[in-house]
């Protein structure tokens, strides 16, 4: 079976049609001509923007300085009333200050203090876990996963189920662009209200609660050694501060976005492909059954094909499907001037989709990343994570919490698909499904 894939915009599509496309869906606004270019340049009266997908040319704009390709300043008009400054839009020195402090807690010592809260949290769904939509179910672990490793609680079913929604409201309401943004207006112009600005609200005001709570509880040596404790905790070593809790507030917006959201979005296709793929969901399950009954974090070294299966979603569903960066001085790239702050798109939908890259590139094959043919592709047309200075610090607890997740389910169940139509995948702030991922469960004897 080939995994859904959304389809491309007619070429016959005139400017408004695809600006309609647009704001219901990414992926329906592109031509399917993407999935074979090395680079695709748009002219507007107002930007001027080259989607960029030839892994030579990736390398080096992922690996540029920060300073020297920076995030696009349209992020910061679609995600600032979620996200504030965190350091997902932040630029310059802000962002550089943010990663000092954020990084050492995602790596070596600190990402091993984090796997025994995210295990309690992956086996408490597993053992809820019922046939119907996955997205639902997926989006309550991770949402858990991230209050365990943060709070030192694990989040109550109304809890989750309404970050879950406030996320999922949030995402779908509020478009990626705003059309006067496009449009280059004048920052001094009244915009409408975003339609995302009451769900964003809403998150931000849990969120501030928590931080509130915690701050008072660090003020007072009663804090339990978790991830938030430290974040408010450790210093920046090169200007000795702290993040402030209004600060901490935006740090953690991004770490709900990107651990949350996107972490449910990749679970719930995984589970789905394996559905659909008997034989890679065989292979799967007897390599986690083979794994002792209490997992730690060194048994998952000994499960490389799980491993290789999560790879493989992540290249076809990468749960944030387009980035957007600027170049920061005039440039030439393949035989083309490209002029200081031209907006510039990276798009792994299109590179781990790329019919000049991949072989059978729309094919679920976990078996490709033993492909040492296809090692130098994907060293540069790979980055579900992003890569370079910016890559996203959490992409070790991504990759342990999907590993995880798949061998506490595949021990417990077999999966297979529930309808006989696909889930459609659809691009707002991260990669959904249309209407749900519908999977059925049968315990394993």
């Amino acid at each position: 079976m080939i995994p859904p894939k959304p389809e491309s915009r007619p070429k016959s599509a005139g400017v408004l049609e695809r600006l309609r496309r647009f704001r219901g869906d990414v992926f329906a606004s592109q031509p399917d001509s993407l999935y074979d270019a090395w680079m695709a340049e748009q002219r507007t009266p107002f930007f001027r923007s080259f989607l960029v997908n030839e892994p030579g040319l990736l390398r080096d704009v992922l690996n540029a300085p920060a300073d020297e390709m920076p995030k696009h300043d349209l992020l910061r008009s679609a995600l600032g009333p979620l996200l504030g400054n965190s350091v997902f839009v932040s630029n310059g020195p802000d962002w550089a200050r943010a990663r000092r402090i954020i990084d050492p807690a995602f790596q070596g010592a600190g990402l091993a203090a984090l796997f025994e809260p995210m295990r309690g949290a992956a086996e408490a769904t597993v053992a809820r876990l019922d046939s119907g939509e996955m997205e639902r179910p997926m989006s309550h672990l991770t949402a858990d996963a991230m209050f365990r490793t943060l709070f030192s609680r694990p989040i109550e079913d109304a809890q989750a189920q309404a970050v879950f929604e406030a996320f999922r409201a949030y995402q779908r309401a509020q478009p990626l662009l705003s059309p006067l943004d496009l449009v280059r207006a004048p920052r001094w112009m009244p915009r409408p209200r975003p339609r995302g600005a009451a769900e964003a609200a809403k998150i931000r005001a849990l969120i501030h609660e928590m931080v509130t709570t915690r701050a008072a509880e660090i003020a007072e040596g009663r804090a339990p050694d978790d991830l938030a404790t430290r974040l408010m905790s450790t210093p920046d070593p090169v200007e000795g501060r702290c993040f402030t809790p209004a600060e901490m507030v935006d740090q953690i917006a991004i770490f709900f976005l990107a651990g949350h959201e996107t972490s449910a979005s990749a679970l719930a296709w995984a589970i789905w492909l394996l559905a659909a793929h008997p034989e890679v969901q065989a292979r799967a399950a007897a390599e986690a059954l083979a794994l002792p009954p209490r997992i730690e974090m060194r048994d998952l070294r000994a499960a490389p094909f799980l491993r290789d299966v999560f790879r493989e979603v992540l290249r076809l569903y990468p749960p944030v499907p387009m980035m957007l960066r600027q170049t920061a001085r005039a440039t030439r790239w393949r035989g083309r001037a490209v002029p200081r702050g031209a907006m510039v798109i990276l798009s792994p939908w299109h590179a781990h989709r790329h019919r000049r890259i991949w072989q059978h590139p729309d094919r679920f094959d976990p078996d490709r990343w033993q492909d040492d043919a296809q090692d130098s592709a994907r060293r540069g047309a790979y980055y579900p994570f992003s890569a370079g200075p910016r890559a996203c610090p959490g992409a070790g607890f991504a990759m342990m919490e999907g590993v995880l997740t798949l061998v506490l389910i595949l021990r417990r169940f077999r999966l297979d698909t529930l309808d006989e139509q696909p889930p459609e995948p659809v691009a707002h702030l991260t990669l959904r499904a249309r209407d749900g991922i519908y999977v059925a469960l049968a315990p394993r004897a």
